[in-house]
């Protein structure tokens, strides 16, 4: 009820009127009064009084001019102004009120002129223009941007009103208690949230203190719709949706299919789990997609359809093996947005025969839940579910890409070609059916199974063509333990192995584990103390060898011996009482002393030691009997043989002397009895016995001899352990 442009008018026109007849109030002073202004509350009551005029006797008075204005919201009841109507502030919010006094005695009629100035009350609520606005927002805005502004109006005109904000979730806020604009308080995500519903209240009282009058409030609520903004990637499709910061990451596996070699596939490529295919991350805008090979194509095999992401064959695959291709999928308008993918197409020779079940129908019997399945076709053997496929002839017809299931039930599974209860039934007779499916083409063949499950039944002990069957612990299927061909019973008992029992097993074998090492220590340590002991025998085998080759004059044959054998009854050692030792010569074949003693000779070995020392001399008995060298670490006493003796290893660094022992015969050792110190002269009347030293050359290369007489190295001939 706003009557603004009436009220001026009446308001300047009561402003002349007052300026006119202001000079002759002040005469009707002396008959009655008023106050120039008087305040009214609004909002009274009918017949309250709004003013008292004061007036002399005999003065009556009235509204001029007469008659009244209808308008006129008061009336006269003798000298009291009343008013007759409530008042309103919003809609008039002052009355010019002209009353004329009139003295009855005198007849004298002066005016009285004052204005009602009507108070204003707090009766009126805040208003918003609407009920419920509608706002938009893209979800990239920052926070701190402003939505907008929703205010509220109050016909009271209080100079100030106050607003909060209800928000679930609190994504906004508002910029102060008294400015009602909107902000961003949060990310907003339009995956999540797509829309907010808000509460703005409205107060025309402080919101911080209670107020002292009446209080007045109102509420609009703000619908808020969140707009996609494009900060995704092409998705390729399917995936699996990770969440990583607060950032939605979807995840593919890839593709995979499978071309024939040397054929060409016409239309598009079979792919799994289904065709290349990338939808937008951003649902709410879904940009369109091109698609495009990245890499994996070099040599033209494949062509991508840029919109709908097929694959076809140009020509055909002349190479067994793998390719991979990189996919590149794009939004058309904004290329900075992209993913890519990996498909892989296998190679493969084509396949002319289906996998086929060894049987039609199969036959079980199961015990328990874990254990495996015996043949009731033949009780001795567990029973074996097997698909072949003749495309792998070289392979016995094991197929590794083939896998088996069941149509009807999934409470038994085949493990290696074994049927495994894996839930516990009761005791029934099943019907299933088996499908074997081979992964690499999807050809499948199936087979009927009959299953009979029966507790409490022990069954046989498996044959030997059993053992690789998986066995289970706990209802848990354990591929990597087989059961024995001793075992007592297919059954495998459930539980576990706890922390104790595997702490026990680990110190076990720790303990054999250092056992091991110990002993193989120790063998390392023989095996390196032996390496001398080795050499030795294999240098006496290569010395003995050496003799064999040597010339056959008999004038030179060299025996040795070992001097242990001189304290040995009826040895012919130099304390034996048989001959002083020395290699006997015929006078007139001795060769030059220097030939022999003092020097070493680079001479072969077996250039030394002829291998036969038998005597051509007619002067030779015919009892006397060919004595031949022999290496031995044993005493040999057979006829005919002097042994060289080594009481100790064989040292080949040593360089010890070897005692020759001259060739002797049976009267040799009698007169030896009697002449124990006794020497073979030559011809001029001397004796010699030879002795030989081994230098550090290989015997095979050359050995070099040391030669002397025995009185020179008497001491060293005399030990009871020769070492080489």
């Amino acid at each position: 009820m706003d009557n603004t442009s009436p009220r001026f008018a009446l308001l300047t026109a009561f402003s002349l009127w007052f300026l006119i007849f202001q000079f002759k109030s002040t005469e009707a002073v002396d008959i009655c009064s008023a106050p120039f202004s008087i305040p009214f509350p609004e909002n009274n009551k009918v017949d309250d009084v709004v003013l008292t005029i004061t007036v002399q006797p005999d003065v009556t008075l009235d509204f001029a001019p007469p008659p009244a204005n209808p308008d006129n919201p008061f009336r006269l009841d003798g000298n009291q102004l009343r008013a007759v109507r409530v008042l309103d502030y919003e809609t008039v919010k002052n009355y010019a009120v002209q009353i004329s006094c009139t003295q009855t005695n005198t007849g004298l009629s002066l005016p009285l002129t004052f204005v009602v100035l009507v108070e204003n009350v707090n009766d009126n609520p805040p208003v918003f223009d609407q009920n419920l606005y509608l706002a938009d927002v893209d979800e990239l805005s920052p926070i701190g941007f402003t939505i907008g502004r929703f205010a509220a109006t109050d016909l009271d005109q209080h100079p100030q009103l106050y607003y909060t904000l209800t928000s679930e979730p609190s994504a906004f806020k508002l910029q102060s208690p008294t400015i009602p604009a909107i902000m961003v308080d949060a990310t907003l995500n339009y995956e999540k949230v797509r829309e907010y519903q808000l509460k703005l209240v409205v107060q025309d009282t402080p919101l911080a203190s209670a107020p002292v009058g009446p209080s007045f409030s109102a509420t609009a609520t703000i619908q808020i719709s969140i707009s996609d903004g494009d900060n995704r990637p092409p998705w390729f499709q399917p995936c699996t949706k990770y969440e990583v910061g607060g950032a939605v990451i979807c995840e593919s596996a890839g593709y995979t299919g499978t071309v024939n070699l040397n054929e060409q596939q016409t239309g598009a490529l079979s792919l799994k789990p289904g065709p290349v295919h990338a939808i937008d991350g951003d649902t709410g805008i879904n940009e369109e997609i091109t698609y495009t090979f990245l890499s994996g194509n070099d040599e033209g095999l494949f062509a991508i359809n840029p919109s709908t992401g097929d694959i076809t064959m140009l020509r055909p695959a002349d190479v067994l093996g793998e390719i991979n291709l990189v996919v590149l999928a794009a939004q058309k308008i904004n290329v900075d947005q992209f993913a890519t993918t990996q498909v892989g197409i296998r190679v493969q020779e084509k396949s002319l025969h289906l996998p086929q079940f060894q049987r039609p129908l199969y036959e079980g019997l199961i015990t328990s839940m874990g254990s495996v399945a015996l043949d009731l076709q033949d009780d001795k053997r567990a029973l074996r579910i097997l698909a072949t496929d003749e495309d792998y002839a070289v392979l016995e017809g094991i197929n590794p890409h083939i896998t088996y299931s069941f149509e009807e039930s999934e409470d038994f599974v085949i493990i290696n070609g074994f049927l495994f209860l894996v839930n516990d039934l009761t005791d029934d007779t099943f019907r299933l059916t088996v499908v074997a499916k081979d992964t690499s083409n999807d050809e499948t063949a199936t087979a009927q199974l009959v299953v009979e499950v029966k507790a409490g039944i022990t069954t046989s002990a498996l044959p030997q063509s059993t053992t690789d069957i998986p066995t289970t612990t706990g209802g848990i299927i354990n591929t990597g333990t087989t059961i024995s061909a001793s075992s007592p019973s297919l059954t495998i008992p459930a539980g576990g192995f706890g922390v104790e029992d595997m702490a026990a097993l680990g110190a076990t074998l720790g303990a054999l584990l250092l056992v091991c090492l110990v002993v193989i220590g120790v063998l390392v340590h023989r095996m390196q103390k032996g390496k001398a002991n080795w050499r030795k025998i294999y240098e006496a085998s290569m010395f003995r060898s050496s003799l064999r080759q040597g010339p056959s004059d008999q004038k030179e044959a060299i025996q040795y011996t070992n001097e242990a054998f001189q304290m040995d009854e009826g040895g012919d050692g130099v304390d034996s009482g048989g001959p002083a030792g020395g290699l006997g010569v015929k006078a007139g074949e001795q060769p030059a002393r220097d030939q022999y003693y003092g020097k070493k000779s680079s001479a072969p070995l077996h250039n030394l030691l002829p291998e036969d020392t038998s005597d051509t001399d007619s002067n030779k008995t015919d009892s006397e009997k060919e004595v031949k060298p022999i290496l031995t670490k044993e005493r040999r006493v057979e006829e005919g043989y002097k042994s060289v003796w080594f009481k100790e290893d064989i040292d080949p660094n040593a360089k010890e002397e070897v005692v020759i022992i001259p060739d002797n015969n049976d009267h040799d050792s009698e007169d030896e009895d009697n002449k124990p110190n006794a020497r073979e002269d030559d011809e001029e009347g001397t004796s010699y016995k030879r002795k030989i030293a081994f230098a550090d050359a290989d015997l095979d290369s050359g050995l070099e001899l040391k030669m002397g007489d025995q009185e020179d190295d008497s001491d060293s001939g005399r030990r009871s352990n020769t070492s080489l």
